[in-house]
């Protein structure tokens, strides 16, 4: 029955990558070690409910919108897959915060900070 239910696609185009995501029951992000975890940002921007590790970048990134795990637990990263996929109201919640969370993410604002981080620099501050 889990085999039906789980896919694991290996790489994904660019071009396929939202409807893909958007198409999933959630996606699950138990990854123990990230330097930002943008499959999280585009699950979120996509509706989609996030499971994720409660470790490294990843609950920073993801805020509010998704439900945190202990990666290395398998009983409890079971139970919380579980929970994603069986429990309506946490997903409708993920979703929710999951699209409010992914707004803070923009190219535009990445760049500002960028460039405000280059004047500092320039400036003489740190």
């Amino acid at each position: 029955a889990v085999a039906r239910r789980v896919h694991l696609p290996g790489f994904v185009e660019e071009r396929d990558k939202a409807a893909l995501i958007s198409g999933a029951d959630g996606l699950l992000y138990p990854s123990l070690y990230e330097g930002f975890g943008f499959p999280i940002v585009e699950a979120q921007l996509c509706g989609t409910p996030v499971l994720c590790a409660d470790s490294s970048s990843l609950p920073e990134v993801a805020g509010a919108g998704a439900l945190l795990v202990d990666a290395t637990d398998t009983e409890a990263l079971a139970t919380a897959i579980e929970r994603l996929v069986t429990d309506e109201g946490l997903r409708s919640r993920l979703v929710d915060a999951g699209r409010v969370n992914a707004q803070r993410f923009t190219w535009e604002r990445a760049a500002e900070q960028v460039l405000s981080a280059l004047e500092a620099v320039g400036n003489g501050r740190r």
